[in-house]
């Protein structure tokens, strides 16, 4: 005999969601252990067998991405700042740079579909982050905890501190990420009078293409004109140290000095004090900086990293004026 369908077995709410449900039917609650969740959110517990999603027609949903990305794609083919990479010094720089001049439009650009480069991790398999003082003033300024251990800092985890800095940059209404993106070349200008050139803006090309441009053929990029370029694309790698390896097969730099061991006493201060501005229109910030330089690499502490971002913001806005005025030539 073929066995007789049961009902689902029936199970009691546990007391919290019981009073989270009663919270949010009413907007009070005795009970110490209630969730603190939104009424609309609490009001789903325990009704799934009667949920149910809007209607939607599939194209509703391919439209509502394209036409978003492609606008993007519009609005930001003239950007004021282009920012390369979107790793711990990227998304610092995209951070200040938004908070101080929110009426610059600001393209990051970044080659992974994650953004946040190494910051995901504090350093080889391991979670918690690193920072010596006085980085901790950026994790407080982005509200980012930490343990305070004297001269240096310990986020929990450094996909806190990445995830945190990712979601302000976000919501800046003025700064787009196009991640899953390459640069794969400078913008040039000749500068009149003179053998260098002026960066006036990237060519980019979704990832997956740039890396099968030996296989495939017809692929042409894209551009995005900017005054302004912040290289961020951290030490050497795939795509890593793109722009001051670019300057040196254009001729506008001798050779790369290539990093050195590892230091931490002197790397980091070398990094940030010398972001700046390598040729007209480019900036340099984080490990990128420790190829074209020759300094030490730093091995696993973050403030640097974080520090340099706000450097390289402040060297942009140092010339910007300047840069703009120039670009509209």
């Amino acid at each position: 005999m073929a066995p007789s369908a049961t009902a689902p077995e029936q199970h009691q709410l546990p007391a919290s969601i019981l009073a989270a449900k009663a919270k949010a039917s009413n907007g009070n609650s005795t009970t110490t252990a209630a969730a603190p969740l939104t009424a609309p959110l609490a009001s789903l517990l325990g009704a799934w067998p009667t949920f149910k999603f809007a209607p939607i027609r599939e194209s509703t949903v391919s439209r509502a991405m394209t036409r978003r990305y492609f606008a993007d794609l519009d609005a930001y083919a003239e950007a004021d700042i282009v920012i390369v990479g979107a790793g711990s010094c990227g998304l610092s720089c995209a951070y200040t740079l938004g908070r101080l001049r929110p009426d610059l439009r600001i393209a990051l650009v970044e080659a992974g579909v994650a953004p946040g480069g190494g910051a995901w991790l504090g350093g080889q398999l391991f979670s918690a982050m690193v920072m010596r003082k006085p980085a901790d003033v950026f994790l407080s300024e982005v509200g980012v905890p930490f343990e305070d251990e004297g001269d240096y800092v310990v986020v929990k985890h450094a996909a806190l501190f990445t995830s945190t800095v990712l979601s302000k940059v976000l919501a800046m209404e003025n700064i787009k990420l196009f991640n899953a993106t390459t640069v794969e070349d400078l913008i040039t200008r000749q500068i009149e009078g003179e053998e260098g050139v002026r960066i006036a803006g990237v060519v980019t090309n979704w990832t997956l293409v740039s890396m099968h441009h030996d296989d495939q053929s017809c692929m042409d990029p894209n551009t995005i004109n900017a005054p302004l370029v912040i290289s961020t694309t951290g030490h050497d790698g795939p795509f890593g140290a793109f722009s001051v390896k670019r300057l040196v097969s254009m001729k506008q730099l001798e050779q790369l000095g290539g990093m050195r061991g590892l230091d931490m006493q002197s790397a980091e201060d070398a990094i940030v004090k010398n972001t700046r501005e390598i040729v007209p229109g480019l900036i340099v910030g984080g490990m990128e900086l420790s190829e074209m330089d020759g300094c030490n690499r730093m091995g696993p502490t973050f403030g640097a990293m974080a520090l340099s971002g706000v450097k390289a913001a402040e060297e942009a806005l140092k010339v910007f004026d300047l840069r703009k005025a120039q670009n509209k030539e």
